[in-house]
């Protein structure tokens, strides 16, 4: 039994439950750092020419914690289809702040004048956020407020996506950020269903994933296999999966399953790249979401329990990932 809500009005009951992390940070120090990046196709990023694009500026939001001195490390959150407003990057970046780090909130749309990709994935790259994601690390590497040389990457859903394929080494060599370094990689419920060309070599810093068990949006045993292969083969990657939890179940929603209507879901698919384009491995031809396997109105719901023991297990990591 589930509860079908459309987008905007999903937005704003999720708006109602993060008023009070929003009331808790709005004294606390904040600066915005303007992000030169591009919009480019898919195949312009595989290709290696994603600068061939069109330039963009993007805002990335810095929260640091009050009476914060010196440089902190940075966590950088990469924000979800549901666009630079999610709850899920609002509760962390409230979490993160709290033990004493500094948070960046990167918005990937509203410079490409979007609001949400929920019900148009087709509107921004796959890769978008990975190339943001490293043209930001750039930008904060002379930033005196921060620790410009540990940099994590934590990304949900589709910026999961981006924080968990930002850690290959492919990319990494191809647009990876010339100041600054990314120390780590915290993917939440992250689209795994991609065979990407060398997809197994990574940079080496660690992978931290996180999942639902009845995530239906995307699929957390696609993910487990994929990073298990990773570290099959030698890299510092792990996956935690919560049998119960949902998709974005560290979001301040309520318990109750939300179908999230017209929204695309990639879960049954299976994207291979080949020739420098994603083709659908079921027909053999380019993916698209209008293919048979792209399903709608996927859903979501909080799951306190497993935010509370994902908190901890993010904690622990950052300490390690982080440390002086």
């Amino acid at each position: 039994m589930f509860t079908a809500i459309p987008l905007l009005l999903r937005t704003a009951l999720f708006a109602l439950f993060t008023v009070s992390a929003a009331q808790a940070q709005q004294f606390w120090p904040t600066e915005e750092i303007t992000v030169s990046s591009h919009t480019f196709s898919d195949e312009q990023f595989l290709a290696g020419k994603a600068a061939d694009g069109t330039a963009v500026s993007l805002i990335a939001t810095l929260v640091r914690p009050p009476d914060a001195e010196g440089p902190r490390p940075v966590v950088v959150l990469l924000h979800g289809t549901d666009g630079p407003m999610s709850n899920a990057v609002s509760a962390w970046r409230l979490a993160l702040s709290t033990l004493g780090y500094s948070v960046i909130r990167l918005d990937s749309y509203t410079g490409r004048g979007l609001t949400q990709a929920s019900t148009d994935q087709s509107s921004v790259s796959q890769f978008a956020q990975i190339y943001d994601a490293y043209r930001l690390v750039e930008a904060l590497a002379n930033n005196p407020r921060v620790d410009a040389g540990p940099v994590v990457l934590m990304g949900f859903s589709r910026g999961a996506t981006a924080a968990l394929y930002a850690s290959l080494a492919r990319f990494s060599e191809m647009y990876g950020p010339q100041a600054g370094a990314i120390v780590g990689h915290i993917p939440f419920y992250a689209g795994c269903n991609f065979e990407l060309l060398d997809s197994q070599r990574t940079t080496g810093a660690p992978i931290r994933a996180f999942h639902g068990g009845a995530d239906d949006w995307t699929s957390a045993q696609t993910c487990r296999a994929y990073i298990d292969s990773l570290a099959s083969k030698g890299a510092d990657a792990s996956i935690t999966i919560y049998p119960e939890a949902s998709h974005a179940f560290d979001s301040p929603i309520p318990p109750f399953l939300l179908a999230v209507r017209d929204a695309q879901s990639s879960f049954g698919c299976m994207r291979i790249e080949a020739e420098g384009v994603l083709l659908n491995r079921d027909t053999g031809k380019t993916f698209t979401y209008g293919d048979a396997c792209v399903t709608t109105d996927p859903h979501v719901k909080s799951n306190p329990a497993a935010f509370a023991l994902a908190q901890d297990a993010v904690a622990a990591f950052l300490a390690q990932a982080l440390r002086p």
